[in-house]
């Protein structure tokens, strides 16, 4: 008998981040998995390292599409982070033109040198999915919200690293 028959099944809480979190990104790991298992089998030569890229890449989005699926659309950095692989979407069918969102980005002006507040403050918008558009006290609570959101994505990611390795063991 292995040592997860003895631990006792807990009950989830359907509610949590957490757990709606983990269901769907479970759901899309089973999903790249089935895809690899059929590219794989088609006999295609495919660079190793750059299979692994593909495949990390997926799980990335897999992991913010998930977050950002279980929060919903009630906050801005969710919605944002779904517009961003809805954009990626089309952009990889060749539907949208990526010299169109370098020309918006360039017009932007995003000027990178001494961190002043304002400095700060812009780095914090750019790094938060959809601060461009906010003001600073909405800003601090997105911010705030995704900080805990990523805390929980990576908590649950290492319980499934830690799940798989103690049952190939």
């Amino acid at each position: 008998m292995n040592s997860h028959q003895n631990q006792r099944l807990i009950p989830l809480n359907l509610k949590s981040l957490r757990t709606r979190f983990a269901l769907r990104f479970l759901k899309a790991l089973k999903k790249i998995n089935r895809q690899e298992k059929i590219h794989n089998n088609n006999g295609s030569a495919c660079n190793v390292v750059m299979m692994n890229h593909h495949k990390f890449h997926k799980i990335k989005v897999a992991a913010d599409a998930s977050m950002a699926a279980a929060v919903g659309p009630k906050r801005a950095w969710s919605r944002a982070v779904l517009s961003r692989i809805r954009l990626s979407w089309w952009r990889r069918r060749g539907l949208l033109r990526r010299d169109n969102i370098v020309a918006r980005k360039q017009r932007r002006g995003a000027v990178r040198g001494v961190m002043t507040q304002q400095g700060q403050t812009q780095e914090l918008r750019r790094l938060v999915p959809g601060g461009e558009q906010m003001d600073m006290q909405k800003l601090l609570d997105e911010t705030a919200h995704y900080i805990k959101c990523l805390t929980t994505q990576v908590n649950v990611m290492r319980s499934i690293v830690n799940y798989c390795s103690t049952t190939v063991n």
